[in-house]
């Protein structure tokens, strides 16, 4: 197979990494808008089956051109242009791959392109990292298991291994990505019925080996698809992670309106957004830098099998690797990505369209998977 990653950043580099390790894999070519940085990926990773290309993705003829040339493309760029990346692999005739970023429905946009995808021939799996992307195939892996999924739950976070003031975090993916987040209102579904709620609310504790007490809240995006793949479901939620003390410092930003993107403030003749001001001060401030993060990951499924109660519970605890200099978040979604990219491309999965992951990603074989690249998730049966 031949694959082709969009943008050179960390999960970028990261999947190049990982796809040219496949032994199916014949050829990977690494495209950013800045070329340089792509050599430079290039060069660390230092692969005979790796190329790297300059590439403006807004450009969609230039991109489609591009594509031609590959039987799957990951998309690592910024969530916004996720549809414009599968409308071009659409005419390009390449199946596609996505990081995700259920934020202004764009993985419904994605996901409406599926009968076009269909008369392309071509497969489009959108939300493959952590939360949605790993949490969805568990998920679908987990309820698959039961005669009726009743209720899933699910807990992510990727924290820095050693919290420091003020806030007890360092990003480890998107701050901007982050602040929608924590800005825009949760979906759930609660005693049957879908409802949105406040991000960061309902705060409470959760404790994992090694780790806690912890915090957990809800924010937005996590639930993905899940509630649309599993309608019949009395209870979906998701929370994110936190050291103690983390959410009440960031629901004093939102609360002040400095999170809003549609928020801005006049200062004499310019007007002003805050979030802009916002980003640009927690940005040294959040940076992960060479610190150790750590990703936890809780996906609780209950239901009936038999006649019976029955719960399945997945969990993983993932650290950096120092030896590679690779984060634990780069490792849990590049690692992702790329699975489910190569299960395209391998012929494994085989059914033409748009489709969520927890409705078309083996749970089994992404476990083994997985667990061949050093991410161990484990399984447990209540």
């Amino acid at each position: 197979m031949r694959a082709a990653v969009l943008g050179a950043g960390l999960m970028g580099k990261e999947a190049a990494r990982d796809l040219v390790k496949g032994k199916q894999v014949d050829e990977v070519g690494l495209a950013d808008i800045d070329r340089e940085r792509a050599e430079g990926a290039c060069r660390q990773i230092n692969s005979p089956k790796l190329k790297a290309f300059q590439l403006d993705a807004d450009n969609p003829q230039e991109l489609v051109q591009f594509l031609k040339n590959y039987d799957v493309v990951l998309n690592a760029l910024f969530y916004s242009f996720n549809e414009k990346v599968v409308k071009a692999a659409i005419e390009a005739g390449t199946s596609a791959v996505d990081l995700g970023g259920h934020i202004g429905q764009m993985t419904d946009k994605v996901l409406a392109l599926h009968e076009e995808a269909k008369r392309a021939d071509i497969t489009v799996i959108p939300d493959l990292g952590v939360a949605p992307g790993m949490i969805n195939i568990l998920s679908g892996y987990g309820a698959g298991k039961m005669d009726s999924p009743q209720s899933i739950k699910l807990y992510v976070g990727g924290i820095p291994l050693r919290p420091e003031p003020p806030l007890e975090y360092h990003h480890v993916f998107s701050l901007e990505g982050l602040l929608d987040h924590y800005t825009d209102p949760s979906m759930i579904i609660r005693d049957g019925k879908k409802q949105e709620i406040p991000s960061l609310s309902e705060v409470e504790p959760v404790y994992f080996e090694k780790f806690g007490p912890l915090e957990a809240f809800h924010t937005s995006g996590g639930t993905s698809t899940l509630s649309g793949s599993f309608p019949e479901l009395n209870t979906l939620e998701y929370k994110t992670i936190r050291y103690p003390g983390h959410r009440d410092k960031f629901k004093l930003l939102v609360d002040l309106h400095l999170t809003r993107n549609d928020h801005c403030v006049q200062l004499g003749e310019i007007k002003v957004k805050p979030r802009d001001v916002l980003l640009k001060v927690l940005g040294p401030i959040m940076e992960l830098g060479d610190r150790d993060d750590v990703v936890l990951l809780r996906v609780v499924v209950s239901g009936e099998k038999d006649s019976k109660r029955k719960t399945f519970s997945y969990e993983m605890v993932t650290y950096k690797d120092r030896r590679e200099n690779v984060t634990a978040m780069a490792r849990a979604t590049a690692n992702t990505i790329s699975v489910v990219a190569q299960m395209i491309g391998n012929g494994i999965i085989q059914k033409r369209g748009a489709f969520p992951p927890e409705q078309i990603v083996p749970g089994d074989l992404y476990l083994k998977e997985m667990a061949k690249r050093k991410v161990y998730i484990k399984e447990a049966v209540y």
